[in-house]
């Protein structure tokens, strides 16, 4: 950017960008196959590392481990599904020219005594050599999934599959113990009746809590399609408004009246209401069951979903020290301000001259903050007439690591007053009872301030001048350098420092001051 000269002071606690470094080049194009006891899918990542894009991805309900627990082997259905789906995605996989290819294979096939037979037959046919883990490593790789998006995660990951049911301790940014459990659905089909399989599921459920000692957790970290199911219809109960999984939060007593009302329902009937496939849908009720028996186990006081498992811990497990430790939100708004933004890398001198008005505020906040500053121009080519409500959208539903759904409402009501100053008639409304009125009206200033500080994003950022806010006086100062910065402040720019003003309850006062 013309007239900018970047110290690397300016960076603060975040650090220089790393997502177009040399440890973030060498994760581009990283491919991941994953065998599990129901669905094998095939995700490849692409962009920005410490917060994963998904260049492709693509699921298909293989079944391999239906019936596993009477026969002792793999579906035939499933494995014909499962060979089926792996020679597409090998032929894809090569198609998009990925740099490295990982092909895990979970419960169903480290059990199956033809498990042997079928990697063999995979690598005939296809030339992938499956990766058979054992339940702890499953585990480990599902707890680093979760870190991945949050870096800060305190609990316990509990990650079922199909055939087996893996949890983890995390702890200081790392995983602690681990455990496995045959305790999926899909094993638990061939347990006898309810009575039988709840005696099964009770015993395997504390087995697995002796191991991890038995401690309580405060938050539990789900992990696997049959829990965001559960989420899903948790959602659909309460009429939640936001239908992103990640990072959705629900309470034990949620969750006991959720499972009353999935016994109350028609399944093929709250599948479509929920946009749940009925092979998934099937395996429900008796997910809930184990889930029950974890939330008495443990009695967490939270429990969260994350999107984000074994094949993201692949992914984290490649990862450098250096791209570990940086925060998932600021790294890929970084990147998107690189590659969409008009003038990239002016959202670092957005913040800095914003954040005098928010010296109050934490250090969680402040990272909010910084984030709809990077992201605050990344939307300029959509049409004017609809560009505030493409940047709500766009940030309240990407996929974005590291931010509650709150925070996620946060950041998108910030970007939607960037460009609009009233937030009526737009989709906010019906999200708004996620937001808090005190945070509504600080996101508000956010926007405003970033809507003003943008009339001069075309100049040498020294021509901004310096706002500083005096709430006991009830004003707010605004200091331009005599000459060319006074005479950026034209009637605009006047009219939006105003606005932010009024939004903040002060009264405005411009100051010129030689340079």
């Amino acid at each position: 950017m013309a007239g900018m000269t970047i110290d690397p002071a300016d960076y603060g606690p975040f650090g220089a960008p790393l997502f177009d470094g040399p440890e973030a080049r060498a994760l581009r194009r990283v491919g991941v196959i994953d065998v599990g006891s129901n669905s094998v899918r095939l995700v490849v990542f692409d962009g920005a590392a410490r917060s994963p894009a998904y260049f492709y991805n693509e699921k298909i309900l293989c079944g391999l481990g239906s019936g596993l627990a009477e026969s002792g082997r793999l579906n035939p259905e499933g494995r014909e599904r499962a060979m089926s789906a792996l020679k597409r995605f090998a032929i894809l996989a090569r198609g998009m020219e990925v740099n490295s290819l990982t092909v895990v294979a979970t419960a169903a096939v480290r059990e199956a005594e033809d498990g042997p037979a079928f990697e063999r037959e995979v690598r005939d046919a296809t030339g992938l050599k499956l990766w058979v883990i054992d339940g702890t490593e499953e585990a480990r790789l599902s707890g680093q999934g979760v870190l991945l998006g949050w870096p800060e995660a305190e609990g316990l990951m509990c990650d079922i599959g199909g055939s087996s049911m893996e949890l983890a301790e995390l702890k200081g940014g790392a995983v602690g113990k681990t455990v496995s459990g045959k305790l999926g659905p899909l094993k638990l089909e061939g347990a006898g009746g309810k009575g039988a399989r709840r005696k099964e599921i009770d015993a395997g459920v504390a087995e697995m809590a002796e191991a991890l000692d038995g401690d309580r957790y405060d938050r539990l970290y789900l992990v696997g399609g049959s829990w965001r199911a559960i989420a899903r219809i948790d959602m659909e109960r309460r009429g939640y408004p936001l239908q992103v999984l990640h990072e959705y939060t629900m309470t034990a007593k949620d969750l006991r009246a959720t499972f009353d009302y999935i016994e109350g329902q028609e399944m093929d009937d709250l599948g479509k209401r929920t946009g749940t496939s009925s092979a998934r849908m099937s395996l429900v009720p008796i997910a809930s069951e184990v889930l029950s028996r974890v939330i008495k186990t443990f009695r967490p006081k939270e429990i969260a979903i994350s999107s984000y498992g074994i094949r993201e811990g692949l992914l984290y497990e490649r990862m450098p020290e250096l791209l570990r430790a940086r925060d998932p939100l600021i790294e890929s708004a970084r990147a998107s301000e690189a590659a969409s933004a008009r003038l990239p890398g002016f959202g670092r001198v957005l913040y800095k001259f914003v954040s005098p008005l928010f010296s109050r505020a934490g250090d969680r906040r402040l990272r909010l903050i910084r984030a709809c500053c990077l992201l605050h121009d990344v939307s300029w080519r959509a049409h004017p007439d609809y560009r505030a409500e493409i940047c709500f959208d766009n940030a309240t539903r990407a996929n974005l690591g590291g931010l509650t759904h709150s925070e996620r409402v946060f950041l998108g009501l910030a970007l939607l007053h960037r460009y609009r100053n009233k937030r009526q008639g737009t989709p906010f409304e019906r999200l708004a009872p996620l937001l808090g009125e005190e945070d509504t009206l600080q996101a508000e200033v956010v926007g405003k301030a970033m809507r003003f500080g943008a009339m001069f994003s075309a100049q040498d950022p020294g021509l901004m001048g310096k706002m500083k806010l005096f709430p006991k006086k009830g004003l707010l100062e605004l200091s331009l350098p005599k000459g060319d910065g006074e005479a950026l402040y034209g009637e605009v720019a006047e009219a939006r420092f105003k606005s932010l003003a009024s939004s903040l309850g002060a009264e405005p006062q411009v100051r010129v001051v030689r340079s």
